[in-house]
């Protein structure tokens, strides 16, 4: 027991355990409602959502709001997958969110994360994928990936608001968001809804369910903000 690491006993779970419980056929349905559905870029530039999938394999992470302190410690962890383990899947990572595009150079070099980012300012995909506003059940989560408390975090995410140059959330604040794995073509291999703001999938789940090296995310080290 004592040889265990802490975020291996955290993410023993298995990846089906994480998966959206509708029978498989349904997965093309899901797809098909949002391959139509526009993107956008950190540069304001828009396309639609199957330019993510159509020739490559893609872990997608649909984040609450880019204020939230669980998303922005959640992405952190997200920042230290290497290229070279998504290069060598032949895998693509990314980060959506539902807020301005304006908002998405803070938000990276807050987090760190240098990977694929876009958003869904309208939130048409989170609405057709059927993704949860509020908590939506009692049930406590944890997440691996979330390092503050909920008065710690939440005071820093106003912090953060009350610097950011239009003071908003950054998105809707109750919008709850989740993660899929898609592709190469319309094949859905993964699909999980977050049920409230602690409760996304292990990220080591999503790197071993698309065949990715799993991380150590222990090794990093710990950054203390004053």
């Amino acid at each position: 027991m004592a040889s265990q690491t802490p975020v291996t006993q955290q993410i023993c779970r298995k990846p089906e355990d994480y998966q959206v419980n509708i029978p498989e056929p349904a997965f093309e349905l899901y797809l098909k409602n949002i391959e139509d559905c526009c993107l956008v870029d950190r540069e304001g530039q828009t396309f639609p959502f199957r330019n993510l999938h159509q020739d490559q394999k893609v872990i997608i992470i649909f984040v609450r709001h880019f204020l939230c302190y669980t998303c922005k410690e959640y992405v952190e962890d997200l920042a230290k997958i290497p290229r070279s383990s998504l290069k060598d899947a032949d895998v693509r990572l990314v980060v959506i969110g539902q807020c301005s595009y304006h908002h998405i150079e803070a938000f990276c070099l807050v987090t760190g994360y240098h990977h694929e980012i876009y958003v869904d300012p309208d939130r048409e995909i989170y609405k057709a994928l059927g993704m949860k506003q509020g908590e939506t059940t009692s049930t406590p989560a944890k997440s691996p990936h979330v390092k503050s408390g909920i008065l710690t975090g939440s005071f820093k995410s106003f912090c953060r608001a009350m610097k950011s140059p239009v003071f908003d959330f950054q998105g809707e604040p109750s919008q709850q968001g989740g993660a899929m794995i898609v592709g190469p073509g319309k094949v859905v291999h993964f699909l999980h809804l977050d049920r409230n703001r602690l409760d996304h999938v292990p990220i080591n789940v999503l790197l071993q369910t698309a065949g990715v090296q799993t991380i150590d995310f222990q090794n990093r080290p710990r950054v203390i903000e004053v």
